[in-house]
């Protein structure tokens, strides 16, 4: 007589446990308030507040205020949840032996880095929306070229933007302790926001825009501004997001600990 052991034993497919890690991660950042206040509700006060301080700045921008704030509160929407959101998660995963745990499940490495960053383009496909709305209801009206113009350079922007600053996040998250990853992501996420020239253009910024704009943040406002209000692609900017995701990539490599 022979044994029925019928549902098989055995790990799920990969692709089953790549969504669902990636679920959990989407829901955990959403359910916690920090992340929503990095995700949403700074980019979101930002923008309101940037369109009825403008004018009281003296703020001289080529483009009706909205226009230029809105891409470059999106761009601030992918640095706040890639890097800020992404470094503090991860850093406090490690403190409670989080990684650690699952190294012991079918889950593998690679897995659960594909898990994290389906769960951040999750996370910053609800941001456009969000914001996306509000600018609409700002009098938002992006480049006239047509959304099937716009959309592949905004979303290409977005990508590399997210590559970029989840490269640079991990390798923080992975020689910081907890604590200092938490001080140091929300340091470097409030500097970057203030004269990074990820919000308003770097020519704003007067003789420091040129240095500016080799940053993250700048190169990912400049390609977003470009592609939302010009309708086109900025090669240069793209190739700085690359470089910073080479860095960090090769950065993070060599330095990350998963316990």
């Amino acid at each position: 007589m022979s044994l029925d052991l019928t549902p098989s034993p055995g790990a799920a497919p990969l692709r089953r446990q790549v969504f669902s890690q990636a679920r959990m991660e989407a829901r955990l950042m959403l359910r916690n308030g920090e992340q929503l206040l990095l995700a949403v509700v700074i980019p979101l006060l930002v923008l309101i507040g940037g369109v009825l301080a403008v004018d009281r700045v003296g703020l001289d921008l080529d483009h009706r205020p909205i226009d230029v704030l809105t891409p470059g509160v999106l761009a601030l929407a992918v640095m706040s949840t890639a890097f800020t959101s992404l470094a503090i998660a991860t850093g406090f995963e490690r403190r409670y032996g989080v990684i650690k745990r699952l190294g012991a499940s079918p889950l593998p490495r690679h897995g659960l880095l594909l898990g994290k960053i389906l769960a951040l383009l999750v996370v910053e496909g609800l941001q456009v929306v969000v914001i996306v709305v509000a600018a609409t209801l700002l009098d938002w009206q992006p480049s006239s070229a047509g959304v099937l113009d716009v959309a592949p350079p905004a979303a290409l922007a977005m990508l590399l933007g997210t590559a970029a600053f989840a490269s640079l996040g991990l390798f923080v998250a992975g020689v910081l302790r907890a604590e200092a990853t938490l001080a140091a992501a929300n340091l470097v996420y409030l500097l970057l926001m203030a004269g990074g020239a990820v919000v308003i253009p770097a020519t704003s910024y007067g003789g420091f825009g040129q240095v500016a704009e080799w940053l993250p943040s700048g190169a990912l406002g400049e390609a977003m501004r470009a592609a939302l209000i010009d309708g086109a692609l900025d090669g240069r900017a793209m190739i700085v997001l690359l470089a910073w995701t080479a860095v960090g990539t090769v950065l993070t490599a060599t330095t990350f600990s998963w316990e």
